[in-house]
């Protein structure tokens, strides 16, 4: 065969496996309706052991990567899962007849909300000054409306939701409230005169990102306000999905917090920074890479590629931050001083008390 006639039968194969992956979506599907209706779980770990399993199996004995083939199945099962957790959200029908207005819903987290509520059969209305969101009815000016919704959510910026938060208080609208913000304690007094004002108020962080599709695995933190009604509603939504679902209190997420999203975003912003400013060597550098090392730079890269304003807001308007900058200064300081002395013991019990605490929490993680 000529490298033409090659092409064209890759370009053919190409084709067949993409023609299978559709069929095995259409299945996926079906699969979704089997579990709704016999009440099993969307996720079933046994089976994705199994399924992997099996592939390395055979494509060990076709003479292919078993890596490989567990890195497509992967993929696969992932999109299975996904498919399967869309249509059990749009199955469970939570918001029909319902609606929702989403309050700076053209930003990316807002935008998600909007789909993710229409998907369960809301009636979304986008009030954003920037603009609407093509298929969503938009509200010019929420705050001359009746606010006559059953949802009401603040997709907007750290900086203005406590704000609005106060406006929406001296309104008193009938529905659920909440914000998203990565941070609550800002927000103190703007939730408090919403739980003074009787309003039917709770806070959530969804801890992943407006590109997330599939829910499995991923955190949802709602904040305990006092308003067990308002609680479980806001838990409820997201109810159909395989999301872990955490309730905690306003000072403790953002305490938390300050080591999830501060600790890590700083450790990442300095990495780069030293990079960065490392003089000759940082495009030498550039040339250059190790398993440890660009697996740094990939996570740096998606810091770096973040909102400046949002990751500052995140750093310094947590009641709480001073904490975890302080622990990385001082965790720094303690590896310098442990290389500068020559200090072999302190080095290694550094590491060794690492290693042991993520291996607890791996125990935990694993159930």
């Amino acid at each position: 065969m000529t490298l033409d006639e090659l092409r064209t039968t890759l370009t053919e194969l190409d084709e067949q496996l993409l023609e299978l992956v559709a069929q095995r979506q259409a299945l996926s599907e079906q699969v979704a309706s089997v579990k709704r209706a016999t009440g099993r779980a969307t996720r079933d770990f046994g089976r994705e052991r199994e399924v992997i399993l099996r592939g390395r199996n055979t494509a060990q004995r076709l003479g292919v990567s078993p890596d490989l083939a567990e890195s497509l199945l992967r993929q696969l099962i992932q999109s299975s899962l996904a498919t399967q957790e869309h249509a059990r959200v749009a199955a469970h029908a939570h918001g029909s007849g319902k609606r929702a207005l989403v309050i700076g819903g053209c930003g990316k987290m807002g935008a998600w909300f909007a789909d993710f509520l229409a998907s369960q059969g809301f009636r979304v209305t986008i009030a954003d000054p920037s603009g609407g969101l093509p298929g969503f009815e938009r509200l010019q000016d929420w705050q001359s409306d009746a606010l006559d919704f059953d949802v009401i959510v603040l997709a907007t910026p750290l900086s203005v939701t406590g704000e609005l938060l106060l406006t929406l208080a001296e309104r008193a609208p009938r529905g659920l409230i909440f914000d998203l913000g990565s941070l609550k304690t800002p927000l103190r007094a703007g939730l408090d005169a919403l739980v003074k004002a009787g309003c039917r108020v709770t806070s959530l962080h969804p801890m992943f990102g407006p590109d997330t599709e599939l829910l499995s695995g991923r955190h949802v933190i709602f904040i305990d306000l006092g308003h067990a009604q308002a609680l479980r509603e806001a838990q409820d939504l997201f109810a159909p999905t395989m999301a872990e679902r955490v309730v905690m209190g306003l000072d403790e997420h953002d305490r938390l917090i300050a080591f999830v999203l501060g600790l890590s975003h700083a450790l990442n912003i300095a990495f780069f920074t030293a990079l960065a400013e490392s003089g000759e060597a940082a495009l030498r550098l550039a040339k250059l890479s190790s398993t440890t090392f660009d697996s740094q730079l990939e996570v740096a890269a998606r810091v770096a590629a973040e909102s400046p304003d949002l990751y500052y807001e995140i750093q310094s308007l947590n009641d709480y931050g001073g904490e975890s900058l302080l622990a990385l200064q001082e965790a720094v300081e303690r590896v310098v001083s442990a290389v500068k002395t020559r200090n072999l013991r302190e080095f290694t019990e550094l590491m060794n008390r690492g290693k042991a605490y993520l291996d607890v929490r791996a125990a935990v993680r694993a159930g």
